[in-house]
């Protein structure tokens, strides 16, 4: 890539180390470009920062507002050793104080007198019950020339409001967007001329100056249309390279055998298949007949159907005389998988066993933990062919892991495994095997056109014939205490009906949670809120209180191995009736017998990740009931999203709500990562539109010149996008 020196070299030499310091570490701000693709996130007119009468929604956030001083005094404190500047200020919707301590009094008091007007910037606090701002930034708008300037530039202009922090205002972001702004006509445009002009799109530079500089609202939406179509357009671009690229590969061709394998399966089911598994099943099965690699991602609610569908898949490379692998991020569902898969197949899943069908194959189970001899004999299933499925955690990824010929890669829970682990088990095909990824995390169109756009999807969202419904209800255990005693009988009553129950906490409370969490506990109790309830904490209240008598045991991520598979093993077979454990039994976790699910401080989890939660009862025949304890009050936006969760039983509905609420970058991944989101302006929910059009121009500028020798400048910002830490995002698939 050819660097453009200007906009690549650090922000050192234009603001100063100090202040590149504070953009790189709190903002990851390190060059020119950088900053100028820092935008405003909204834009204030005359008066329109922050009102002060509505700053009690903002408490413990950092506010801009502007406002007049009405009045400054100096108190003084411990028998006059201590200052204490107080200032009163207001905007005509409400008044606020701002305290000043100590040696930070004088400057303060001698710029803030009464009549002053000024924009002042910080963190809300609550002192005496009153609301306050202490030691706020602030940036007079006086009469001298240069303040005139900017009074009237104030006046007369949208203020953009920037992304800040505690130690750079948004003002002062500002003046450093001023020094690079001169630096825009340099940015390459990547959007091919005939696509701008087709969409009626501005150029670049334009965009650029319109964002950080408007002079009207529609100068704002035009910049907006224009940023947005970019960031569509070049991740598209990488997905659609991504996809023509892996369909050059070559692949083995693998078609069921009539009268084969599969056939035999399919003629031994008690069931029939739902219309959505049959869909879902010719796709695939028209996938594997191609002499290129499928990449096909299943999505599917909890209990549709997904592992059923995955294991015809497989049963049908077998018959094509290939193998297949299925990759689970735990142990514990590695051997759930395992125990189902056998059970589901019978006498064909002893191939070469005596009592085994002449047809069938062997299934074999690789985990870390196997003892030696079980281990050596299924490595050498594995490299002569006498095993035509595996099933296994990581520990498949080994090098001494052979294969006779691989066939397809089934990837259970995709967003829990590294992008080296799955290809490191793709690699062990003699030509590259189909790739078949699976999740219960329901996933909105257009976040699967933007995170998964190499994959293409299927759906299966009808429950199979047998499934019972989950009731799902609120108890509200600050404002209704009988409603949680309530709770805890009916767990008590479903136990002695002969069912079991979970009780799900959001922290193991060992006194090791983590340390980074620390701060935040801290931050909450400040708040009036406690820390968030503990499994241990529970269980032990559970066992001398409500639950006395019952068998209870806990279940979290920090126990040994061989205790957690203890633990759900006893769970499932129905020795240990209630099982209080963190979200650690949130994937695959498969007990029919389970109908109740009491959820604990509800409101410290994500919409989904309750929605998956809730997905672990009423798998039998018996009705599932989930019950979210809260103690937010009913007019909060936790209760809200919890009302939303008891309203509905539709993942994809649910999704688009938690997605909604979530900042962008944690739906793409980058949370785990660290790494920026590279969506700054693109909302994936709300521009599902330009998402679609952006897909179809990327695909068709691919199709045409894969190597985008023709489009330069859009070379540039496809590697500008895929640094290391890109490819590894986009590589999800």
């Amino acid at each position: 890539m050819e660097h453009v020196p200007a906009l690549d070299e650090d922000l050192k030499k234009t603001l100063g180390p100090a202040t590149a310091k504070v953009l790189a570490e709190q903002l990851g701000l390190h060059t020119a470009l950088d900053l100028i693709h820092h935008y405003p996130r909204r834009y204030a007119e005359r008066g329109e920062l922050t009102p002060l009468a509505e700053l009690s929604d903002q408490l413990d956030e950092h506010v801009t507002v502007v406002a007049q001083v009405a009045d400054a005094r100096i108190l003084t404190f411990n028998g006059g050793r201590g200052k204490r500047l107080e200032v009163t200020i207001t905007d005509g919707s409400g008044r606020l104080q701002l305290v000043f301590f100590g040696a930070g009094v004088h400057k303060p008091h001698k710029d803030l007198l009464p009549g002053t007007r000024a924009m002042f910037a910080g963190k809300v606090g609550m002192f005496n019950r009153k609301l306050q701002l202490s030691h706020p930034a602030y940036e007079p708008l006086g009469a001298d020339a240069s303040d005139r300037d900017a009074a009237t530039a104030f006046a007369n202009q949208l203020i953009p409001i920037y992304p800040a922090c505690a130690k750079l205002e948004s003002w002062k972001i500002a003046k450093c967007v001023d020094a690079v702004l001169p630096r825009v006509e340099e940015v390459v445009d990547p959007l091919p001329a005939a696509l701008r002009d087709g969409r009626g799109l501005i150029p670049l530079t334009e965009a650029l100056l319109k964002i950080h500089r408007p002079g009207t609202k529609a100068d704002i939406e035009e910049a907006r249309q224009r940023l947005k179509w970019d960031e569509a357009f070049v991740l598209q671009v990488a997905l659609a390279r991504r996809r023509h690229a892996d369909s050059q590969l070559p692949a083995v061709p693998r078609r069921p055998t009539p009268g084969g394998l599969l056939d035999s399966f399919d003629a031994k089911l008690p069931f029939t298949l739902t219309e959505g598994q049959q869909t879902v099943s010719k796709e695939i099965f028209d996938d594997l007949a191609t002499s290129h690699p499928m990449h096909r991602l299943l999505q599917g609610e909890v209990g549709s159907g997904k592992t059923m569908v995955a294991l015809r898949a497989m049963l049908a490379v077998v018959d094509s005389g290939g193998q297949a692998a299925m990759l689970a991020p735990t142990e514990v569902l590695a051997q759930q998988h395992h125990r189902s898969i056998t059970e589901m197949m019978g006498e064909l899943a002893e191939g070469g066993m005596l009592g085994g069908s002449d047809q069938g194959t062997k299934v074999v189970l690789l985990t870390g933990s196997m003892g030696m001899p079980a281990r050596r004999q299924a490595l050498l299933d594995l490299v002569t062919g006498e095993a035509g499925i595996v099933i296994g955690t990581h520990a498949l990824i080994e090098d001494k892991v052979q294969f006779h010929d691989l066939g397809l890669v089934v990837v259970d829970e995709q967003h829990r495994f590294g992008v080296e682990q799955r290809d490191a088990l793709r690699s062990k095909g003699k030509q590259p095997p189909h790739l078949l990824v699976m999740t219960a995390t329901p996933i909105p169109r257009t976040v699967a056109m933007t995170v998964f756009g190499d994959l293409e999807t299927s759906v299966l969202d009808q429950l199979p014939a047998g499934r019972s419904p989950i009731a799902t209800h609120v108890v509200p255990a600050k404002d209704k205490p009988h409603f949680l005693t309530r709770a805890w009988e009916r767990v008590r009553e479903e136990v002695e009906n002969g069912h079991q129950a979970y009780v799900v906490c959001p922290r193991i409370g060992d006194g090791e949670d983590d340390p980074k969490n620390a701060k935040r506990k801290a931050a909450e109790e400040d708040a009036d809120r406690r820390p968030p309830l503990a499994v241990l904490e529970i269980a032990e209240q559970l066992t001398r209180g409500p639950l006395a008598g019952l068998p209870v045991e806990v279940l979290h991520g920090r126990m040994d191995p061989a205790d957690k598979d203890d633990v759900m093993r006893r769970f499932a077979a129905g020795e240990v009736k209630v099982l209080v454990a963190t979200t650690v039994i949130e994937v695959g976790v498969n007990v029919p017998n389970s109908t109740v699910m009491v959820i604990m401080d509800a409101d410290r989890f994500g919409v989904s990740q309750l929605h998956q939660l809730r997905g672990r009862v009423g798998r039998g025949s018996a009705p599932g009931l989930c019950l979210l304890v809260s103690e937010m009050h009913e007019a909060s936006p936790a209760r809200a999203r919890l009302a939303a969760v008891a309203a509905t039983l539709d993942g994809f509905e649910l999704s688009r709500i938690d997605l909604e609420q979530r900042r962008e970058g944690d739906v793409l991944g980058q949370a785990q990562s660290g790494v920026r989101s590279s969506l700054r302006m693109l909302a994936v929910i709300e521009d599902e539109e330009v998402i679609a059009q952006a897909r179809e121009e990327a695909t068709r500028v691919v199709a045409d010149d894969p190597e985008l020798e023709r489009l330069p400048g859009l070379r540039t910002a496809l590697e500008a996008l895929l640094d290391t830490d890109r490819e590894q995002y986009l590589e999800k698939g």
